[in-house]
């Protein structure tokens, strides 16, 4: 089972128990914060500013960008409102509320994928990243959104410190699975079918919802050899709303580390 803080609760014998008293809410940002924390040590300043400043060499004057959720998207985020406030013209959509704020808070114009539908460069982190570039992603509780802004880019740029880098999906963090809340425990017990350990996540005694109003169960599966199949698989069970997987979407990798960032491609 994987325990990320505290903040997971375990579906027992295929079902969902819940106290008398459980309410479902919305986790706060700093709980957001506290899930992915959890996974490993935080990244180092230096090699959150490195992937950013490398990510920036990709930004044009007139592109419409779409901007990630988690530490180095953020990281990004503050970086390009930097070269915002010296002149730089962009628009960008965001993945996630999250990111909105963070964004209107930097000055940085924002539209919509309603408004700006078609991309030049998405800009995201990733939880896990294998050497064909296939990630997981979702720990920051956006991986719909995130999906839909990456398909819409031209391009798409996924930002990482070391740490993220594994041979197989699945190492080293479960998949986020996100489920609409009348499916939970069918969802779960047929997770559990394919070999997954399903937990839906929560924030303290109430169930995280993402900005979809849906939930995320994290599955703990051993390391995945075959992540086209399984997606495949979880993807056609009802209630299933979308997968963690993100297989062949990536452009390039920028990994950064605390002496500079490199390219994986």
């Amino acid at each position: 089972m994987w325990v990320t803080g505290g903040l997971l609760r375990r579906h027992e014998q295929g079902l969902n128990r819940r106290p008398a008293h459980f309410q479902i809410g919305v986790a706060a940002p700093s709980d957001l914060a506290d899930i992915s924390s959890t996974m490993s040590s935080p990244p180092s300043p230096e090699s959150l500013n490195h992937v950013a400043a490398r990510a920036l060499t990709s930004v044009q004057n007139g592109m419409k960008l779409g901007l990630g959720t988690g530490r180095a998207a953020e990281a990004f985020i503050r970086a390009l409102a930097t070269r915002v406030n010296e002149g730089l013209q962009v628009v960008a959509v965001t993945t996630s509320i999250r990111s909105q704020t963070l964004a209107e808070e930097l000055s940085i114009p924002l539209s919509t994928i309603a408004d700006t539908p078609a991309l030049d460069v998405a800009f995201d982190g990733a939880d896990e990243v294998t050497p064909q570039l296939d990630l997981t992603k979702g720990l920051g509780g956006a991986l719909l959104r995130e999906r839909v802004i990456a398909h819409a880019a031209d391009r798409f740029i996924v930002l990482v410190t070391p740490e993220k880098l594994v041979d197989q999906l699945g190492s080293r963090t479960p998949i986020p699975i996100e489920v609409v809340p009348f499916a939970e425990a069918p969802v779960a017990r047929a997770l559990q079918s394919l070999g997954g350990e399903p937990v839906t996540r929560t924030a303290g005694d109430k169930a995280y919802l993402t900005d979809n109003g849906n939930l995320i169960v994290d599955t703990g599966f051993p390391p995945i050899a075959d992540p086209a199949t399984l997606d495949a698989a979880v993807r056609a069970i009802p209630g299933v709303v979308d997968t963690g997987l993100f297989l062949g979407m990536a452009s390039e990798v920028i990994v950064g580390e605390a002496d500079g960032a490199r390219v994986l491609s």
